[in-house]
């Protein structure tokens, strides 16, 4: 049986495309610089912030990242301020968290958006007490695929790998729940379409939140 859901945020739970690119484009515009679309963004996220300003950088014509610092400063100060703009749950997500929380399943939420604003965005969309545990990206601790703070979430609950199970909505994601041997779940409705996430070696998509809680309930093994 599995004792713990850890989930991705950005795709996952919740649709922040908006945040993103709003906050991406202000920060072109403060250095000048034309902006992205939001197709360009969807594909850039999922490696963390640093990832997303070089390849925007270089989508907007700055292949060396001359800008790349005065970028990074400008965007964690725009994103910090916008990081709930318009953001909303996926449909059934708030459904589903609270059916596992009634279940006892101990839940957490692993992003590779900076931590204090993956904290703030939890808390603002799902409020306080749903989340066992919310990491986003910390000073110290390997960035997903590495699956050393997925493991520690794990470790944290006293559940083993193959009671832990893995939601997320990327390749990213894909690689970190292998990587930490658990059993991993893509959703459809994210930032990657089913044929991207097929592409990736995905054998376990759905279209639902109902089937995520199928799967929860039905336990297993990875």
């Amino acid at each position: 049986m599995y004792k713990a859901c850890i989930f991705d945020l950005d795709g996952t739970l919740t649709d922040t495309l908006d945040s993103l690119v709003y906050s991406v484009n202000e920060t072109m515009k403060e250095l000048g610089l034309p902006g992205i679309t939001t197709e360009q963004c969807r594909q850039f996220v999922g490696n963390g912030a640093k990832v997303l300003i070089e390849k925007t950088l270089r989508a907007c014509g700055d292949e060396n990242l001359e800008h790349y610092e005065q970028a990074m400063s400008a965007y964690l100060r725009i994103f910090d301020e916008n990081c709930t703009y318009h953001v909303i749950p996926y449909g059934g997500v708030t459904g589903l968290l609270e059916d596992l929380k009634a279940g006892g399943m101990r839940l957490a939420v692993l992003s590779n958006k900076p931590d204090r604003q993956a904290v703030h965005v939890v808390r603002e969309i799902f409020g306080e007490g749903v989340f066992d545990r919310v990491y986003g990206q910390r000073e110290g601790v390997p960035r997903k695929p590495d699956p050393a703070a997925v493991l520690q979430i794990a470790s944290e609950f006293g559940a083993a790998p193959e009671e832990t199970l893995y939601i997320g909505d990327s390749e990213v994601d894909l690689a970190t729940g292998r990587a930490a041997g658990m059993k991993t779940v893509l959703v459809s409705w994210g930032f990657r379409d089913r044929e991207d996430l097929r592409s990736a070696g995905a054998d376990l998509i759905v279209d639902s939140a109902d089937e995520i809680l199928e799967i929860a309930e039905g336990g297993g093994c990875a």
